[in-house]
């Protein structure tokens, strides 16, 4: 067997397993998700009961299960946004693909220093000293 494979000294296995552990604001929005998606079928079923009995209840428990669906749905699509977010700034590895533009700042270091003219605030620029109207200042 297994377990008597395993070396008398030896307290702790640990276990291969598929998929990692989720973050945990990721982890924390889905137990509020759940939590409250529980609690917004149980008032929906108490609405339920209590319109079949004909129970003064039945009106004021129907309201909060609406209110409540729109909150429940509001934290499941905060599990996707907060999932979403942690990926941005943690640590997922993204390339840009061989169509995507270089960034501003890359191609402004690639053009060259002298020869180019580019245009800022309405003025055109060329080699440094700012041009107005098509007359030079040097």
């Amino acid at each position: 067997m297994e377990h008597e494979a395993r070396s008398a000294g030896q307290l702790w296995v640990e276990d291969e397993r598929g998929r990692r552990r989720m973050p945990d604001p990721v982890r924390d929005a889905a137990v509020r998700a759940v939590l409250l998606t529980s609690v917004t079928l149980i008032q929906a079923v108490v609405a339920f009961f209590c319109s079949l009995a004909g129970s003064w209840l039945a009106f004021p428990i129907t309201i909060t299960a609406v209110v409540s669906t729109v909150v429940a749905t509001w934290s499941v699509l905060d599990v996707w946004v907060t999932r979403q977010v942690w990926r941005q700034r943690n640590g997922v590895v993204s390339e840009p693909s061989s169509t995507a533009r270089p960034p501003l700042r890359a191609r402004r270091d690639e053009e060259p220093d002298g020869g180019g003219t580019a245009v800022r605030g309405g003025a055109a620029v060329r080699g440094g000293a700012a041009v107005r109207g098509g007359l030079s200042n040097e």
